[in-house]
């Protein structure tokens, strides 16, 4: 019995199991360093399709950037396994043992580094990481395969072997492992594998085989991130009842481009507009802003302009203060259509014009559920990280906790600025956001937020 490592996954030939008629199955197991490598396995996202001399059946496997297969002979050489390969297909860039010279073989045969006969060696050039080194700044800091030689993952196979039941849910250290580890674009490339191998969706085997909020973290992990958004929308519009603050909450840090593949999303899976649902949910000047801010036109440029800032300011505080009741549009209108540096800016010309911040103004001439947004808006152009932690802070003070807010801002901003709303949290309550999750949670459910937060502060 053989096994070739391949990413996360494992492949283990075994003779024909008793009423199938196939003899190669796939087993998804934890990745294991071998002895004799210091690299983990690598693959390339590129597919094509083979077919095994054994089973016939389509077998889908990675190819290089070029699109070429390398011969069998050629990746022997160079120290990967090769079980099966066409010559007419798209090949697999299998891992390599490290070389004496510290490197990696790369497409077409030209590597780093790489040991004599598998490409050209060179030295790095000192110019920062390596490309594929390089993770998002401000993420989540939990150990995450590089993803950019990396890409992920997987060959796979479509086998029926009389199998049922899933491979990675029997062991939940497994399974925690490898989705926290991984990027979600390298996770969507899992789902894919799995979806071929087994023809059926992991996160609904996810939601067959775990329980609770264990289960929710999990599916949201190996969720799109416009899908996901696009189910916590529905979610929090669903029922008796609107929870307004989800709403607030991610209408308000998600940027234009991300608000139209969450309008799209939504549409996909509900065959309903966003604008539709919030419409029928929602009412009066707090539906207006958000519907301004669900369509995805503000402005995202960085430059600021002071002379804008300026008269906005001035609009703003004849709207409010400078007058008797309020114009809302105004206030929706400069809000949810500015950008976040241009608004910081016209918040500050507010405080020169009318000698108050513009949150007290806000709080002063509005109420409800529009005070809420707009000053959600505020602090959210002043640092989102520090709103972020505010949300985690109240998701988890007190008695019980609020996992559907835990869950949607621990995977929703992993990749994106966690490392900030960790310091922001140890920053404005004096503990850490770890030992905050550490108290308020348990089981599974608890070490599964922990690898995504990534450590204490």
């Amino acid at each position: 019995m053989g096994w070739h490592w391949c990413g996360v996954f494992a492949l283990r030939s075994r003779p024909e199991l008793p009423g199938s008629r196939d003899s190669v199955i796939f087993e998804s197991t934890r990745l294991e360093r071998n002895k004799h490598c210091n690299q983990s396995a690598e693959l390339n996202a590129r597919e094509g399709d083979v077919e095994t001399e054994e089973t016939g059946l389509g077998a889908r496997v990675l190819g290089d950037e070029g699109g070429k297969a390398w011969p069998p002979r050629k990746a022997e050489s160079c120290g990967a396994t090769v079980q099966r390969w066409s010559p007419g297909g798209r090949g697999a860039r299998l891992a390599f043992p490290r070389a004496s010279g510290g490197g990696q073989v790369g497409p077409g045969g030209r590597g780093r580094g790489g040991r004599k006969g598998c490409g050209r060696g060179r030295r790095p050039s000192g110019r920062g990481a390596p490309a594929a080194r390089r993770t998002p700044s401000r993420g989540s800091p939990a150990p995450r395969v590089p993803a950019a030689p990396l890409q992920f993952s997987v060959i796979s196979i479509q086998a029926k072997v009389g199998y049922h039941g899933l491979y990675l849910g029997t062991d939940e250290e497994t399974l925690i492992s490898i989705l926290t580890e991984r990027t979600n674009a390298q996770r969507q490339l899992i789902v894919q594998a799995y979806q071929a191998a087994y023809g059926k969706e992991l996160k609904d085997d996810l939601k067959g085989d775990l329980s609770g909020h264990f289960k929710e973290l999990m599916v949201a992990l190996v969720t799109p991130p416009a899908m996901f958004d696009a189910k916590q929308l529905k979610k929090s519009m669903k029922g008796v009842g609107t929870s307004e603050h989800a709403l607030i909450e991610i209408l308000t840090t998600r940027t234009s481009r991300q608000m139209k593949e969450i309008s799209q999303a939504y549409y996909t899976v509900y065959k309903k507009s966003l604008g539709d649902d919030i419409s029928s949910e929602t009412s009066g000047d707090f539906r207006k802003a958000l519907l301004t801010l669900a369509d995805g036109r503000r402005d995202e440029s960085l430059k600021v302009d002071e002379q804008l800032a300026k008269k906005d300011a001035q609009i703003l505080y004849n709207a409010g203060e400078n007058r008797w009741g309020t114009d809302e549009d105004k206030f929706t209108e400069i809000l949810c259509l500015r950008s976040f540096p241009q608004l910081k800016l016209t918040f500050d010309e507010y405080r020169n014009i009318s000698q108050k911040d513009i949150e007290d103004s806000i709080k002063g001439e509005l109420s409800g559920h529009f005070e809420d947004l707009l000053l959600a808006i505020v602090r959210c152009a002043r640092s989102m990280p520090a709103f972020l932690a505010e949300r985690l802070h109240q998701a988890l003070k007190g008695v019980g906790t609020d996992e559907f807010t835990l869950n949607r801002i621990m995977v929703s901003r992993s990749e994106i600025d966690l490392l900030d709303i960790r310091a922001e949290f140890k920053k404005h309550y004096g503990y850490s956001l770890y030992s905050a999750i550490k108290s308020d949670t348990s089981g599974n459910y608890e070490i599964t937020l922990l690898k995504i937060c990534g450590r204490d502060d």
